[in-house]
């Protein structure tokens, strides 16, 4: 049996103010698949990402990316990982082919290497026209994609999807789910989190629901969408993930 792509163990957070982002949680996501952490603001999922990424230090817990404990094997468990994160965060003056190459400098990607395969990424992502214009004059969607062949650009295995389609159009949506399966499909790991629950509804093998620093559902998609209540005719009706999820993060 592969070893699963992050394994959290009784993960807890409490900032210098008091506040507990999280309360004890432990996920696990397997190789190869496509899961969806979902939760309202607030809720501890981008709490989670900083922790598994190293950008928040935690409290207590242990966090494991492909077997690489984050506190004792650092950079390996890193090396593992590729970040898209909710904001924008690259020099809009520079061309995008240099944002992914230089990125993969930061790896030790040499550039006769990370040339070819930034130009391939970007090509990929329906960037191929606009990799040597400024990365200022690339729409809101175009911006996403091009963060998503950053992270690409080191081959990690396991990709962090952090809001990543907030702003953009459905066209554009569909167009980079389309590149997303194909890369699962190849055996990369997708962790996802977002607020448009259709999306998750579609993609995501494995569904993780946190409220308040605590996991309150956790199974395939099948599972979690069974533990949907019919409740007759209430006027306005969305997907069946989008009532399991309101009938568990609402305010009792």
């Amino acid at each position: 049996m592969s070893e699963p792509a992050l394994v959290i163990k009784d993960l807890k957070k409490k900032y210098a103010n008091g506040t507990e982002a999280l309360k004890g949680v432990s996920l696990t996501v397997p190789a190869g698949d496509f899961f969806a952490l979902l939760g309202p603001n607030g809720a501890g999922k981008t709490t989670i990402i900083g922790i598994t990424t190293g950008l928040v230090n935690k409290t207590e817990g242990t966090v494991s990316v492909f077997g690489h404990d984050i506190d004792t094997d650092t950079e390996m468990a890193k090396a593992q990982i590729g970040l898209v994160g909710q904001e924008l965060n690259f020099n809009p003056f520079e061309k995008p082919i240099d944002i992914i190459v230089n990125q993969g400098g930061y790896y030790g990607i040499p550039r006769t290497e990370a040339v070819p395969r930034a130009k391939q990424l970007l090509t990929d992502l329906g960037l191929g026209e606009k990799m040597t214009g400024r990365a200022m004059e690339l729409s809101g969607g175009m911006k996403r994609r091009l963060m998503i062949a950053r992270a690409l650009i080191h081959k990690p295995r396991f990709l962090i999807l952090d809001e990543p389609t907030a702003g953009v159009d459905v066209e554009l949506r569909r167009g980079m789910w389309d590149y997303l399966r194909k890369l699962t499909s190849e055996g990369l790991t997708i962790l996802l989190t977002t607020h448009y629950l259709e999306e998750a509804e579609q993609l995501a093998k494995h569904v993780a629901i946190i409220r308040k620093g605590e996991i309150v559902a956790n199974g395939t998609m099948d599972e979690i969408l069974a533990l949907h209540e019919d409740k007759g005719d209430t006027g306005y009706r969305g997907g069946k993930l989008e009532e399991v999820f309101i009938q568990l993060t609402s305010e009792k």
